[in-house]
């Protein structure tokens, strides 16, 4: 069973971690090509690429001039990001047998490096998935990525077991030709919804939560079978026993 969550737009440049061997992502060429260009775009014209403000947009420009020194160092994936859900799966307490563990089992979109596994070192950078680089004729990053990443993440999946575990957003969909990883492997998406007064909704900040605390219950219990994740619980949220569908529906009522 391989799990995928999305990356965050958010990152740190220092974090402590445990000393564990660390890797090159699988498409560090792919990655520098991409930051060479990104580094020759004024402030300006990258703010407007990235839909950011002017501080944002200068804080980036900085990045990916720095793309290719030593300061600020690399750092692996699963600590470099600092959104809810990687707050969630709180890696600064994973051991590291974990760490190994995740490094295996686990991948983390990116619209600069394509795949990345946790102990896969980045640089610090943002970028969206609509952006299209000279280098790529046109192609959106979306574009690009789907004819690179597609055979490469169905292969990858097939390797543990041909089940994929699905905590990524919607759009990450968009890395791949979607169509065929589902033909090809079975994916999992859970679902996690709260009943307010009778009424079901999808609450981001909630989804996000469930997704990073699933993604570190799955590591640090090492799940390999669906049947095993449905004993996943957190904050109220528990499997739907009478759900119908493939996909595990988690449920909280307040």
């Amino acid at each position: 069973m391989l799990t995928y969550i999305s990356c965050a737009k958010t990152m740190i440049e220092k974090a402590s971690f445990a000393e564990v061997s660390t890797t090159l992502p699988v498409f560090q060429a792919q990655a520098e090509a991409h930051a060479m260009e990104l580094a020759g775009i004024n402030r300006e014209t990258l703010g407007a690429m990235l839909r950011v403000n002017e501080k944002i947009a200068a804080e980036n420009a900085l990045r990916y001039g720095a793309f290719f020194t030593e300061t600020p160092p690399a750092l692996p994936a699963l600590f470099s990001y600092t959104g809810m859900v990687f707050k969630r799966i709180n890696a600064k307490d994973f051991s590291i047998e974990e760490l190994l563990y995740a490094q295996e089992h686990l991948f983390i979109t990116s619209f600069l490096y394509g795949l990345l596994r946790p102990l896969d070192l980045i640089k610090t950078y943002r970028l969206e998935g609509d952006v299209r680089l000279e280098q790529h004729n046109g192609k959106t990053m979306f574009q690009y990525w789907q004819d690179v990443l597609t055979d490469f993440f169905i292969a990858e999946i097939k390797k543990k077991g041909g089940v994929l575990i699905n905590l990524a957003s919607a759009e990450m969909k968009h890395l791949f030709d979607w169509n065929r990883v589902q033909r090809e492997v079975r994916v999992i998406t859970p679902e996690f919804i709260t009943y307010k007064n009778g009424k079901a909704a999808t609450i981001v900040v909630y989804a996000k939560m469930c997704r990073g605390e699933m993604t570190r219950y799955i590591l640090k219990n090492r799940i390999e079978t669906v049947e095993e994740l449905r004993n996943f619980s957190w904050e109220g949220f528990t499997y739907n026993v009478d759900s119908a569908t493939d996909a595990p529906i988690f449920e909280l009522y307040t």
